[in-house]
């Protein structure tokens, strides 16, 4: 499993949909493309949302974020994410 952050923007009809249900179906459409949200956080400034969630490839991610996009109305930029610890076994041959 691979690690992404996605951070969510609100459009103001996606502002309207905000409940503990609509979060309820992202983590059944997160489950859908094989993967699960770790967590989630509501943020101020740029970004509304964060998510970390865990999933098989960018495919299945890409995926994920426009599915998650149409479903809610809220503009996802998905991104992988590495542990530091990982990332510095990566750059030790560099």
């Amino acid at each position: 499993m691979a690690t992404f952050m996605m951070f969510g923007k609100y459009s103001a009809e996606a502002l309207k949909g905000i409940s503990a249900d609509r979060t309820s179906k992202a983590a059944d459409l997160m489950k859908g493309y094989g993967g699960e949200i770790t967590s989630m956080y509501a943020m101020l400034g740029g970004n509304d949302l964060v998510l970390i969630v865990d999933l098989p490839g960018v495919g299945e991610a890409m995926k994920a974020s426009v599915a998650l996009s149409k479903t809610t109305g809220i503009a996802f930029t998905t991104s992988p994410a590495v542990k530091v610890e990982d990332f510095d076994k990566l750059m030790a041959g560099v």
